[in-house]
């Protein structure tokens, strides 16, 4: 009988130890999960921003509905940067997706007959668009040089982008640039890097 009870003591001990082993266990995940979702929010707050894709204007490189991770922090515009410019034109009174074509003082020429863009003499080479330049929304004579602390700004879909060709956009001030696309996070079958 001893023998019983001093077995039966040892397993109440045993089931007791075990629920305050699960306990923490439970405890330093809910730590741990409640420790990343700020880490999440400080890094969405200061580092990074989300937006998303709205029109058809960045076809075939992003699609409407896409969601994008946006990098903000110490970015200087280069040429060929997919970013989010604030246009405050109030036709547009929102954020809108481009691509960087010219910087302060490069000269931009888009001939509409050939398609063709040239910066600086030289003619890009478009691997991303959608099809050549014939769409002239008529903000500028061409050639055009781009003012001091602005970028020129074209959509992929070439005809069939609101962009600096355009009064409602025109020449972009730096500091409207709100950040670099550095990732697509959705759809999830396209998840990668815009090119």
């Amino acid at each position: 009988m001893a023998k019983y009870e001093l077995d039966y003591k040892d397993f109440e001990s045993e089931k007791k130890n075990k629920q305050t082993d699960n306990a923490e266990e439970l405890l330093d995940w809910v730590e741990t999960v409640v420790f990343a979702f700020f880490i999440v929010i400080l890094i969405f707050t200061f580092l990074l921003r989300n937006a998303n894709v709205e029109g058809d204007s960045m076809l075939p490189t992003l699609n409407n509905g896409d969601r994008l991770i946006v990098s903000h922090i110490n970015y200087t515009p280069d040429n060929g940067d997919i970013v989010i410019v604030n246009a405050e034109h109030p036709a547009l009174d929102k954020a809108i997706v481009k691509r960087v074509i010219a910087l302060p003082g490069q000269t931009v020429d888009i001939d509409f007959s050939s398609g063709s863009v040239k910066v600086d003499g030289a003619e890009l080479k478009e691997d991303y668009i959608n099809e050549l330049t014939f769409f002239d929304a008529g903000a500028h004579a061409y050639p055009v040089q781009v003012p001091e602390n602005c970028i020129f700004v074209m959509g992929d879909n070439r005809n069939n982008s609101t962009d600096s060709r355009s009064e409602y956009v025109g020449f972009v001030p730096v500091d409207d640039v709100l950040g670099k696309v550095v990732l697509r996070i959705f759809p999830f079958n396209r998840i990668g890097v815009p090119e």
